[in-house]
């Protein structure tokens, strides 16, 4: 994505990804992370804000620090990094609610066809994997190197 990014640091198995927010709220600890699932090859993306307290990521946390579009530009080039590295890794990913959900379907549909010069994209839609179709509400997303 053509957006401004913050600089993130990763570990070197790019599983464990860490970058921090700076808006009005302050400077708030984010975290990615990229879990094997089940399924071989699929990975599970899971975001959030770092809770000091219970030492993990809380994804449903609202952080309101102004800088939405370039915390999902980093979120989008850790995909990259991590599927750079896995090119046959699956990426899953889905809100921990619905609002957040809606908002990866609109930062996935404002970037559609940059993301999918790289990438095929998929909607999760009653229980079927489909491509993914602007306009179309989706319970998750599943996107693949090309």
């Amino acid at each position: 994505m053509k957006h401004e990014r913050y600089k993130y640091s990763a570990e070197k198995s790019l599983m464990h990804f860490e970058f921090h927010s700076i808006g009005p709220k302050g400077e708030v600890k984010k975290i990615i992370e990229f879990s094997e699932t089940n399924v071989k090859d699929i990975y599970n993306l899971a975001f959030g804000d770092f809770d000091e307290k219970t030492q993990r990521i809380s994804d449903r946390v609202v952080t309101n620090n102004g800088d939405s579009l370039k915390v999902l530009a980093t979120v989008a080039s850790s995909v990259y990094a991590f599927t750079t590295e896995r090119p046959q890794a699956w990426v899953f990913a889905t809100g921990s609610t619905a609002v957040r959900t809606r908002l990866y379907r609109m930062g996935l549909t404002n970037n559609l066809a940059e993301i999918s010069k790289d990438f095929n994209v998929y909607g999760l839609k009653d229980d079927q994997w489909e491509d993914f179709i602007i306009g179309e509400d989706y319970e998750a997303f599943l996107v693949k190197r090309k």
